[in-house]
């Protein structure tokens, strides 16, 4: 803590600050030059967000072929038959007719006691009955499903009478990985297994006879069959079924599932009837994905040529912390506006990229048909407005030709990779778009990246550096300001001290 004045009268605080803030000077510079290197560096790394965002819309739609091969099917019965088709599946108008839905296979126990009083199902076992026990239990299974000519391998599933009940051992059943379901109903006392696959030929090995007599015991005695009686089988009615259905003057075709695909196009089969499938390109889907490509283009590209035409406003430097509390937010903002202007006006990084990018959309494609290897021939040119700096724009009727006469072609000059010597626009503008963003990151780096690893980044670093060994430099600056000053006081104290003497001397001769 510093008093000055005493013996002067003078303020020396307001002085020395006065005359640190003429040597402030080149530390406002230093520090107005850091933000700016902050702002054009967030900028560059804004601009990189737009580029890697294109990237992103390219990858997952024009570049894929699935894109260009979406199929629109429709149903004359979709309440007995629906289906939908893969992108490489062929357009095709099938008739299928539904004799047989598939079912599951179902097993239903007699009721586990016969004294006409249902236990309930949260009963423990040792209370529903004595022939249970009290000692734990491992069930033994294994499962055959439909359509499988061998068994699984064995699951065992661990039962306590003194702790599990009649819900809680139907609950495991359906948790041991047999793809199967069980339920234990009140009402009729009875255990209900379902398959959770539909489809004729599953079963239900039972391994030992400890698990033999336990499903004895919970209502399935009566349809214990086979070697040992370790075979569950169910009754004839309650067999599962397999799918059967004519196709196209194919009769009897059978599928464990209602759900199969032939040919690429996936059918559903719902009630038993007869329906007419015919499947088409969706080339309405197709448009819709070019001229999201389009507009997503346009967007990335004008943002961009608005970033490198904005005007740098050079009589705007940014605000020192000093000048901001001088200014009311209102005239704080705008003056942060025009002074964050101009980061990046005429970036020869992105000028190039954007030049690069529209090269590629000029550019012919091989796609083994001359008339349609180039964007202009299936109606994608560049506006007539020279205000729009390149954007696309789309003549509706000459796409709907373009995809009507060949679109493979049209696939082709949007999807192509190398292969057979042929490179669509989709890979040659995501590998432009990288190349700009690889120059924008060795410029202004990422979040990723390190002040030590991109330009700005060091430009930043050295910048801290000098601010810092000038605020050290500002300290001994006004630590000899104030020894001068000091030193002056003690002079001018002394001074007085030797004028009051000398006149009480006076004074004394008198």
């Amino acid at each position: 803590m510093r008093i000055g004045g005493l013996a002067s009268g003078m303020d020396i605080d307001t002085i020395v600050g006065d005359l640190m803030k003429a040597e402030r000077i080149p530390l406002d510079k230093l520090a107005q030059k850091k933000t700016t290197l902050e702002w054009q560096r967030d900028d560059y790394r804004s601009m990189n967000k737009l580029l890697t965002d294109l990237d992103r819309f390219v990858l997952d739609g024009i570049a894929l072929q699935g894109t260009f091969n979406k199929k629109t099917v429709t149903s004359t019965n979709p309440n007995a038959v629906t289906a939908t088709a893969a992108g490489s599946a062929s357009n095709i108008t099938s008739n299928i007719k539904v004799t047989q839905l598939a079912t599951a296979r179902n097993w239903v126990s007699a009721p586990i006691l016969d004294t006409g009083v249902n236990a309930k199902g949260t009963d423990l076992l040792k209370d529903v009955s004595a022939s249970f026990g009290t000692a734990p239990i491992e069930l033994k299974i294994k499962v055959q499903k439909p359509g499988n000519a061998a068994f699984e391998a064995v699951k065992t599933i661990s039962i306590d009478p003194t702790k599990d009940t009649l819900e809680s051992v139907a609950k495991k059943f359906s948790e041991a990985g047999l793809d199967m379901s069980a339920f234990y109903d009140e009402s009729t006392g009875k255990f209900a297994i379902s398959n959770n696959l539909t489809g004729s030929g599953s079963k239900l090995s039972l391994e030992d006879t400890a698990t033999v007599s336990f499903f004895s015991q919970i209502g399935f005695g009566s349809m214990l069959s086979g070697t040992n009686a370790q075979l569950l089988e169910p009754t004839p009615t309650v067999d599962g079924k397999d799918a059967i259905f004519n196709l196209n003057g194919v009769t009897d075709i059978k599928r464990p599932s209602n759900n199969f695909t032939i040919s690429g196009v996936s059918y559903s089969l719902k009630a038993v009837g007869e329906s007419t499938i015919s499947s088409t390109t969706d080339t309405e889907g197709v448009i819709t994905s070019i001229k999201d490509f389009v507009k997503k283009y346009n967007e990335t590209i004008e943002a961009i040529n608005k970033k490198t035409a904005e005007t740098k406003y050079r009589d705007f430097p940014p605000l020192t912390d000093a000048q901001r509390k001088d200014l009311s937010e209102k005239e704080a903002e705008l003056w942060d506006e025009k002074a964050k202007s101009g980061m990046l006006r005429g970036d020869s990084i992105l000028s190039s990229g954007l030049n690069t990018m529209r090269s590629v959309l000029y550019a012919s494609v091989n796609t083994g048909d001359t008339k349609y290897d180039q964007l202009s021939e299936i109606g994608i040119t560049t506006s007539r407005n020279y205000l729009d700096k390149g954007k696309l724009e789309i003549d509706d009727k000459k796409l709907r030709e373009a995809l009507a006469a060949n679109p493979e072609a049209v696939m082709k000059m949007f999807t192509g990779d190398s292969t057979n010597n042929v490179e669509g626009i989709a890979k040659k503008l995501r590998a432009s778009i990288d190349q700009t963003v690889d120059k924008i990151e060795l410029k202004a780096g990422n979040a990723l990246r390190t002040n030590a690893q991109f330009t700005l980044g060091k430009e930043l670093t050295d910048v801290d550096k000098r601010i810092s060994a000038f605020e050290d430099r500002l300290k001994q600056v006004e630590d000899r300001y104030w020894r001068q000053f000091s030193a002056m006081e003690s002079a001018i104290q002394r001074s007085n001290q030797q004028s009051a003497y000398l006149m009480q001397q006076f004074g004394g001769g008198q």
